[in-house]
């Protein structure tokens, strides 16, 4: 059965009441120092300030309250215009192979592998192109322009995907573990045309961690702008996910050659109290192949029970019993695994 058309919050900066356009007309943005953003906000505090000189003398006169909503910049509005979305859909040719087009599965069903550094690149060019919002129309790079069709460009995903299917090709991480790349999915299954949206984390964009930078497909254009974690609406509904297919990197943001078939680190790197790359790697690994049901979150880098089970789970699948399969990665489980 086809994937439902469904309705996703659009968040805007600016509001379009008639307070809002009137103060905008009258008041610089920079009349008032700090967070007050919204036009409607700063022409009540004036109007306040104003009556506070005026009336100083007489009777204490209540403050004026805000003309229309929060006042935080690029908060949504009930009243903004809707972003319905596509269906799954393969990639659309314009006459021939699309540019760009991801490498298929291979046989055993692996993801085209990619890197942060990629997902980033490619989240940019849409961004860099003000790509305008579409849940019909296609860019000449095969993918809907619209929020999970940009998610499945920047993971180079095989074909177009919804936010009802996009978590299969992720693996569920916590919030202290989100790196770049990685993508924030609210799909609401009971009723998928109230809100479902989808985004890319492009790293926190202040130290308390409670913004950060936002990729997303949404009208107008695609944009990346500093968002309140996990979104402006429904934030304890968005889950973050990582790309099952990732791959290592350099220090210079490329590809490591054979970073999935590397030798063996050494079995100092894994057991109680390890925690380093290596251990992401393996639980990483473990996901691809299919043995990663232990995990609750993650795989992360330090080392855990849904580790060794799933190593284990990974060692008796190859016949092996006893002492051979007591959850620890030795050289020949790493081969294996990686192979």
């Amino acid at each position: 059965m086809d994937a439902p058309v469904f309705e996703e919050f659009d968040p805007a900066s600016d509001c379009d009441c008639p307070g809002c356009v009137h103060w905008r007309r009258v008041i610089p943005p920079s009349s008032l120092p700090g967070p007050v953003g919204h036009p409607a906000a700063r022409g009540a505090l004036l109007l306040a300030a104003a009556a506070g000189t005026v009336l100083a003398a007489g009777q204490p006169v209540p403050a004026v309250a805000a003309a229309h909503g929060p006042a935080r910049p690029g908060d949504p509005r009930g009243d903004e215009p809707d972003t319905p979305q596509g269906a799954k859909a393969p990639l659309h040719s314009f006459g021939g192979s699309p540019a760009g087009q991801p490498a298929k599965p291979g046989a055993g069903g692996e993801l085209p592998a990619t890197t942060r550094a990629a997902i980033i690149n490619r989240a940019k060019k849409w961004v860099a192109a003000r790509v305008p919002y579409s849940n019909t129309a296609y860019w000449p790079d095969g993918y809907r322009q619209d929020c999970s069709g940009f998610v499945s460009m920047a993971w180079n995903l095989p074909g177009n995907e919804w936010t009802g299917s996009l978590s299969t090709f992720g693996v569920r991480v916590s919030r202290d573990q989100l790196q770049p790349g990685d993508m924030l999915l609210f799909h609401n299954a009971a009723d998928p045309q109230n809100g479902s949206h989808v985004v890319l984390f492009g790293g926190w964009s202040d130290y308390t961690h409670t913004y950060y930078l936002a990729y997303e497909q949404t009208r107008p254009h695609t944009r990346g702008q500093s968002t309140p974690y996990a979104y402006w609406s429904n934030s304890d509904r968005y889950v973050p996910y990582r790309y099952k297919g990732l791959t290592e990197e350099t220090s210079a943001g490329v590809s490591a050659p054979g970073a999935t078939s590397s030798r063996y680190p050494g079995r100092s790197f894994f057991g109680p109290g390890a925690d380093n790359p290596h251990v992401t790697r393996l639980g990483e690994q473990l996901v691809k192949k299919g043995f990663g049901t232990y995990y609750t979150s993650g795989p992360g880098p330090r080392w855990g029970e849904a580790d060794r089970r799933g190593v284990e789970a990974f060692q008796r699948a190859q016949g092996w019993r006893g002492g051979a399969a007591d959850g620890w990665p030795g050289p020949e489980t790493w081969r294996r695994l990686f192979s």
